[in-house]
């Protein structure tokens, strides 16, 4: 395998890595009522998980 001729600055090998870290918005799920939650987590407005009651929340 061919080796480089000269060295990659610092700048040059953290803009290349640096492309990739993008914020992403997080996904999210409906629920049947129609609220949005993230998967895999219960759903802290209805209190479900996987469309069992987990938790009451009124008050």
């Amino acid at each position: 395998m061919g080796q480089p001729k000269r060295k990659q600055s610092k700048r040059r090998s953290r803009l290349r890595r640096g492309a990739n870290q993008t914020l992403r918005a997080p996904l999210l799920a409906k629920d049947a009522d129609g609220t949005a939650y993230r998967p895999h987590r219960v759903n802290l407005v209805s209190g479900t998980y996987r469309g069992r009651q987990v938790f009451d929340t009124e008050s």
